[in-house]
């Protein structure tokens, strides 16, 4: 049997009005959430401002901050105050006095690896952090492939710190969600497979069915 997976609905929206109607839809089956914000240093639309971004009170939210310049953002997300703040590796500064900022302020602190990203390339940040999100989609986007050959990169960052918490974020679906569970992650965000689903909490509870089944996915 392997060890319990959290599932994670992940949100990402481009107008108040859409980010508000997901948010609603999750409240039916869920409290734990992430939150995909990007600016135009990171892709070229960008998505929601974070300045619009916000949760009920109660739920445990993870931030995924997708910028090259995190340092500007440091406050809003003090006031944020979400359980866990994901930055990526690729930022164009240092994040581990970001890090040490954030941990001050009681947030939970994790780094985001691209799919070119080796880990041992960020094993200081590895080092520092409570999470790492492996990125198997494509930034800024959901309902793309899932690129399972990231899976590789959990026993590499397991090998660099045992006790880290492990997310995958990336075309996670029902055909794929038993496998990347088996990848030894702990926490599965999944964006439009939930999103799009005629019923999104059934289908949660599908998937944490079978994130819970051993063997092979057939």
């Amino acid at each position: 049997m392997i060890k319990n997976v959290a599932i994670v609905p992940a949100v990402l929206a481009n107008n108040k009005d859409d980010y508000r109607a997901q948010i609603e839809k999750i409240n039916t089956y869920t409290k734990r959430i992430q939150v995909d914000v990007a600016d135009k240093t990171f892709i070229p639309e960008g998505t929601l401002n974070i300045a619009n971004v916000w949760w009920p009170q109660g739920w445990e939210a993870d931030l995924h901050l997708m910028t090259a310049q995190p340092s500007l953002y440091m406050d809003v997300i003090s006031k944020l105050k979400p359980s866990l703040c994901i930055l990526h590796a690729e930022a164009g500064e240092d994040l581990l006095p970001l890090f040490a900022h954030l941990k001050q302020q009681g947030i939970k602190t994790g780094v985001a690896l691209l799919p070119q990203t080796y880990p041992g390339r960020a094993k200081p940040y590895i080092d520092a952090v409570d999470h790492v999100l492996v990125f198997a989609g494509r930034l800024g986007a959901q309902g793309g492939q899932a690129d399972l050959m990231q899976m590789e990169k959990v026993p590499l960052i397991r090998g660099l710190k045992s006790e880290v918490e492990i997310g995958w974020d990336g075309g996670a679906n029902m055909s794929n969600i038993r496998t990347i569970a088996h990848a030894g992650v702990d926490v599965i965000n999944v964006g439009a497979a939930l999103n799009q689903a005629p019923n999104p909490a059934e289908l949660y509870t599908e998937m944490v069915a079978e994130t819970d089944k051993s063997g092979v996915a057939l």
